[in-house]
């Protein structure tokens, strides 16, 4: 990985990008302040080419003191592609997406169950390091039912996309047991990734955020972000990979 976060490689070799996962919590730290500025830095710290985050606000063309996902793009200088915007008491927030990729396309996906708070997923195609790769950002619910069936239905949008061909999943999985069902579904379809406790972040104890990638064998390393900014800037520590992206083209010779 060059200094500034730029992606490894050469033309036809697989390209090595640093990829995140990061509940934001609304840029609300353990002091409880929202201050944007403080995750601004430690985005900037990851040095990622795409970064998932949850829990941000994304409500475009207004200016209260929290405002966030447009703040992060430009402190960071990465494309911002949001999710769907999950309207609570406390106001509009979701699931985002920041990229220094090129965007081909964006779908969003409503995975609320029930009564219970709304969850959705962002799934996004993305140039990145000029190799074409899809990338999903979800956060599951909190009781088991709700995340059998966001889990599903997650399943069921990656079995659209071939094995050998990019994918990344990212996201706050919300899994407390090392055992839980979702996560058993996850590692038998992509392989069983390593894991890294971030959270709390003032005290990692649970590793509810998750990365997994294809084809397998394509996630070179896992690593939790524990440093001070990030202590303070949330309640979750960010997650960050090396995630090793061939073109399809390049598994499958003889192929357009």
């Amino acid at each position: 990985m060059n200094p500034d976060g730029a992606s490894e490689g050469g033309t036809g070799a697989a390209r090595i990008v640093r990829i995140a996962t990061y509940n934001v919590h609304r840029c609300i730290g353990g002091d409880r302040r929202c201050d944007a500025q403080r995750v601004a830095e430690v985005l900037r710290e990851l040095h990622c080419d795409l970064i998932g985050l949850q829990e941000v606000d994304n409500n475009p063309g207004e200016t209260p003191a929290c405002l966030q996902l447009e703040y992060l793009a430009r402190a960071t200088g990465l494309t911002a592609v949001p999710g769907l915007r999950l309207i609570k008491r406390r106001g509009h927030y979701g699931n985002a997406l920041l990229t220094r990729g090129h965007v081909l396309g964006v779908r969003r996906h409503d995975l609320s169950f029930s009564w219970r708070e709304p969850r959705g997923a962002l799934d996004v195609d993305v140039e990145l390091a000029g190799i074409e790769s899809r990338v999903i950002v979800t956060h599951l619910g909190l009781t088991p039912g709700e995340r059998r069936h966001q889990m599903r239905r997650i399943l069921s949008l990656v079995g659209e996309t071939p094995v050998d061909e990019p994918l990344v999943l990212l996201g706050d999985i919300n899994e407390w047991l090392p055992l839980g069902r979702p996560l058993r579904w996850m590692h038998a379809l992509f392989g069983r990734p390593p894991h890294v406790r971030s959270f709390p972040s003032f005290l990692p104890m649970f590793a509810l955020d998750r990365i997994w990638a294809r084809p397998r064998g394509s996630l070179l390393e896992v690593s939790v972000h524990d440093s001070p900014n990030a202590r303070r800037a949330s309640d979750h520590l960010p997650v960050v990979a090396r995630w090793s992206v061939t073109a399809a083209r390049d598994a499958r010779p003889g192929t357009a």
